[in-house]
């Protein structure tokens, strides 16, 4: 009985002992989660490498790509575990590559004279620590781009295996020399300790000057809320809006582009049915643009971004379509169309989103 005793008394122990170091581990993660937290300033001023000399002109067609690239990371062959898939990482660093190369030859193709990328990583975990911002200024950008953090931690914790090391942004590249270039935060809507390991959404503004012109042509590049149903992602809108107000109230022709995590369209007009078991975006309500501001999508109703839930498939019933990319133009803009590029999901999750537009006197 006396052996027994000691045989329980052993077991409490040791018992006590995991639970105490698994705790000891969880304080010690969000202790250090909390200090090295990224905690960017309202307003961030992105060094730029020479003065004006390309100025925008006027009157003539001018082209501006919206593409999520999905870090290179999100092509045919991937689905994605926040979708309801079973993948944390693309399969190896190879994957990662090959997307990058894809997605390089499609902005060759496009050739536009402004880009705008979403999810482009320079040192995360999930694409193998690929510097993608070097790899694009080496192989389409000539050197140069704008680069603008939205998800900086040092270590995701979840799922398992973790994400870990996140470095991620928005890229804005422009043919034209900018003037000025800031990250504008949006306001976050998860909690701590939540918010440590989460994004921290924001917009990357460039300022262009105009030939023959005291105003400015001001792009906004984003990347709105996903995973969030407490109104965050509806907050952030209003908060772009205001800012396209302003800017707009000076005089200035102002484009704002990406992927707003907001069907562009009511979707009971989509040729395309979402399944109640996967992720299915809330809708912009274009209610809320002031009069004249112009919501332009791609009006034939080409999917801008699938579901991954799964693999891609194109001939499988149940995949699933979104139309979530496209712009926002003041009304000084004249825009003569917007389309979207099919790549056919072969190298992101996401098609890009091409304007032509026009900035008239």
């Amino acid at each position: 009985m006396k052996k027994e005793r000691n045989v329980i008394k052993t077991i409490f122990k040791i018992l006590g002992f995991i639970i105490t170091l698994a705790i000891s581990a969880f304080v010690g993660l969000i202790l250090f989660l909390t200090v090295t937290e990224f905690k960017p300033d309202e307003v961030t001023r992105i060094p730029l490498e020479k003065t004006v000399e390309k100025t925008v002109p006027k009157n003539k067609e001018l082209s501006i790509v919206s593409f999520n690239m999905g870090f290179a990371g999100m092509g045919k062959e991937s689905d994605f575990f926040m979708d309801g898939g079973k993948q944390v990482f693309p399969k190896d660093k190879g994957l990662v590559e090959k997307n990058l190369e894809g997605i390089s030859e499609i902005l060759q193709t496009i050739d536009a004279d402004f880009t705008l990328l979403q999810e482009v990583d320079i040192d995360s975990r999930r694409s193998y620590g690929i510097n993608e911002q070097d790899y694009l200024n080496q192989n389409v950008f000539d050197g140069k781009s704008l680069f603008a953090e939205n998800y900086k931690v040092a270590f995701v914790p979840v799922p398992f295996p973790p994400l870990g090391k996140m470095d991620s942004g928005l890229l804005t590249n422009s043919r034209y020399d900018v003037g000025e270039a800031n990250r504008v935060s949006l306001t976050v809507p998860f909690k701590w300790p939540v918010r440590l390991a989460n994004l921290k959404r924001c917009l990357l503004t460039t300022r262009l000057p105009i030939e023959g012109s005291d105003k400015e042509l001001v792009l906004v590049n984003l990347h709105l809320e996903a995973y969030d149903d407490t109104g965050g992602r509806e907050t952030q809108t209003r908060e772009l809006i205001n800012l396209m107000k302003e800017e707009y109230e000076k005089g200035n022709y102002v484009i704002a582009g990406g992927d707003f995590n907001q069907s562009l369209f009511p979707l009971e007009e989509l040729p395309f049915e979402l399944s109640d078991d996967i992720w299915k975006p809330g809708v912009l309500d274009d209610s809320i643009l002031p009069e004249g501001y112009q919501l332009l999508r791609d009006e034939s109703l080409t999917p801008s971004c699938r579901s991954l839930h799964k693999i891609y498939d194109a001939s499988s019933k149940d995949m699933a379509y979104y139309i979530i990319d496209g712009f926002i133009a003041t009304p000084n803009v004249s825009v003569n169309q917007v389309e979207t590029y099919q790549q056919d999901f072969e190298y992101s999750d996401h098609n890009p989103i091409v304007l032509d537009f026009m900035l008239n006197d």
